[in-house]
């Protein structure tokens, strides 16, 4: 049975293919039309999908769509009718994203299916259902306690329940507007970044700030319970009855507006950072406790935005509360597409699951998007006349690891692309974890983003502890753990509270590890454990540059600058390494060096035909 899944029309759209259980293909709209967080109906996706699996529309036996748009309507009007203000100009904006959009979902799939209606049944998913079945269904557990947490999804802004063998139990949930991930989206927004894509940057910032405001929104903001259910006071917030997250109460609150975007961070922003860093772990944790105490289950698998916080999914982990967790990789609403098939395949289908007796999960190390063959790629290295090796493969991965021990910034292309948000090998800059420069170097002059962003570490599988308090494997970029404290230089972090303004720079160059580009100030790291079996040339990589210089961490950040998606194609990859200052680009079998290169023709048209067989 083969099982289309949709998301689309709010953010992030996407597009998955189950075929009898297998996940074939999935992949975020944004890659294909380069435009971030892509909102639009996913047939870009859709095709790519369709081609990787080989099949055509008669094929499908169902198509679903992540969400219910009636249900959401519900909420739309309920709301309105409760506010106080005048609702007029927000109820028009959400009527017409609603019953001018989302309702029409079938015209969208017949338009994007052709026949589609006639052999197939067109479904959906409601959207916390969605992220409780796309991390239940593909993780190594037969049973686990299920935990999705985010903005909002219809009504539903956190659920709680279980999963065993092919059936999930939703038994609790929280409801709008009271919602700890547009809690976090406030405080975002207050912070001076974008909702919906700046949250990682304010979870990035909270270790350089003390959790001073903790108190503050404990009193005045949100009323937490002893099992970690919540209301927020809806005195400080907007997004309920008018287009704004925050109120005038709010900012009366914290004694000032909110800070201006790309203007210069402030002690005061990283301590607001810090102290609903601190409400949001706690929250977690209590959920959690009391999820482990009622469902009686050892392992958790959560979904959902607040689950791409991987601090505090490494607080979970390292308080023991259950035996194993599993987080969704594409947690956000792209996976809502793969939870809506997976659903359908298992509950409404009635099919049942392969646990892996190897212990791993079903999505094959995230790797699910397009990947490219090596005449496809000379074809578009010679017809633009580019400058290029070829690697042999005893010699690839030695090639690519001295470039890296020299110093050099490396963009990687290898494989099939990454679903979710983290890059993991398969689109990657790559540079020397040892180097105290690298983070400021590559955030500054190749990502072109905040300087204070720490970077990720990829480590062979095998050589973890040797680096990280880590116990569990981390493949997918979703834990946080302490460096090893053998492995620490002294630094001062309580430096930041006592001067009125920060040299981020400095203090970023400055050596907390003897790994310093991927340690942040508080000593942790935002680990991937990079597979053999999962992803071998990119293991091969790590492993020829430990070989070389006795490390078995490198870099690893998104292949994209800031504002842009990861990068899916050749001609994308050398876009980028072309508008930057990254020195060596990799695609598959290739390499390119920048001081070959001619300058980029912005007029240039680099488009050629792909064949994705």
């Amino acid at each position: 049975m083969k099982v289309l899944g949709i998301s689309a029309f709010y953010h992030d759209s996407a597009a998955a293919l189950i075929d009898d259980g297998e996940i074939i293909a999935a992949a975020q709209e944004e890659r294909f039309t380069r435009v971030k967080h892509d909102p639009r109906f996913p047939i870009n996706a859709i095709n790519y999908c369709m081609e990787e699996a080989f099949i055509d529309v008669e094929d499908l036996d169902a198509v679903v769509y992540y969400d219910n748009p009636l249900l959401t309507w519900d909420r739309i009007v309920k709301n309105s009718l409760g506010s106080e203000l005048n609702q007029t100009e927000q109820f028009k904006l959400a009527t017409e994203a609603i019953l001018g959009t989302k309702v029409w979902l079938k015209d969208h799939v017949k338009k994007a299916l052709g026949g589609f209606g006639k052999t197939g049944k067109l479904l959906v998913s409601e959207h916390h259902f969605s992220h409780a079945a796309s991390a239940f269904y593909p993780s190594p557990f037969s049973s686990a306690a299920i935990l999705t947490m985010d903005g909002v999804g219809e009504w539903a802004t956190t659920t709680v329940g279980y999963g065993n063998d092919n059936e999930i139990h939703i038994q609790k949930q929280i409801s709008y507007p009271h919602s700890l991930g547009l809690l976090y989206s406030a405080f975002t927004y207050y912070c001076g970044f974008k909702v919906n894509s700046g949250e990682y940057k304010l979870m990035g910032l909270a270790p350089y700030g003390q959790p001073i405001y903790y108190d503050l929104i404990m009193d005045h903001l949100v009323d937490v319970k002893s099992d970690g259910s919540y209301r927020l006071n809806m005195e400080y917030f907007g997004y309920h009855e008018r287009d704004v997250m925050i109120s005038e109460a709010f900012r009366s609150l914290f004694g000032e507006k909110e800070r201006a975007p790309e203007s210069q961070i402030s002690i005061k922003q990283m301590n607001i950072a810090a102290s609903i860093q601190k409400v949001t772990e706690e929250i977690v944790l209590k959920t959690c406790r009391t999820l482990r105490s009622e469902s009686g289950e050892k392992n958790l698998v959560l979904s959902g935005g607040v689950a791409l916080n991987c601090v505090a999914n490494g607080k979970i982990l390292q308080e023991g509360i259950f035996d194993q967790i599993w987080i969704q990789p594409a947690s956000g609403d792209a996976g809502g597409a793969l939870g809506a098939a997976l659903h359908v395949y298992h509950n409404y289908l009635g099919q049942p699951r392969v646990i892996n007796k190897d212990g791993s999960d079903q999505m094959k190390g995230g790797y699910l998007g397009p990947q490219y063959k090596n005449h496809e790629i000379e074809d578009f290295l010679k017809k633009n006349d580019l400058k290029y090796h070829v690697l042999d493969k005893p010699d690839r991965s030695k090639v690519i690891a001295k470039a890296l021990s020299d110093g050099l910034v490396v963009g990687y292309m290898a494989g099939r692309m990454e679903f979710g948000p983290r890059s993991l090998g398969g689109r990657s800059i790559l540079g020397d974890a040892r180097s105290p420069k690298m983070q400021s170097q590559i955030n500054l002059k190749i990502k072109y983003r905040e300087s204070f962003r720490p970077f990720a570490p990829s480590v062979l599988e095998e050589k973890a502890s040797e680096y990280f308090d880590l116990n569990t494997t981390s493949p997918y970029m979703l834990l946080v753990a302490p460096v090893q404290e053998n492995r620490r230089l002294p630094f001062d972090l309580d430096v930041i509270q006592k001067v009125e303004m920060i040299d981020m720079i400095h203090l970023i160059n400055e050596p907390r590890s003897d790994i310093p580009a991927v340690t942040h100030v508080d000593y942790s790291a935002r680990v991937q454990t990079v597979n053999k079996n999962q992803n071998p040339h990119f293991h091969e990589v790590i492993s020829a540059f430990e070989e070389l210089t006795g490390c078995a961490v490198v870099v690893n950040t998104s292949f994209n600058v800031r504002g842009e998606p990861i990068v899916n194609t050749p001609e994308d990859a050398y876009r980028c390494f072309m508008r930057t200052e990254m020195d060596v680009l990799v695609i598959e079998n290739y390499i390119l060096y920048k001081h070959e290169q001619e300058s980029v023709e912005e007029d240039k048209d680099w488009r050629i035909e792909y064949a994705l067989d």
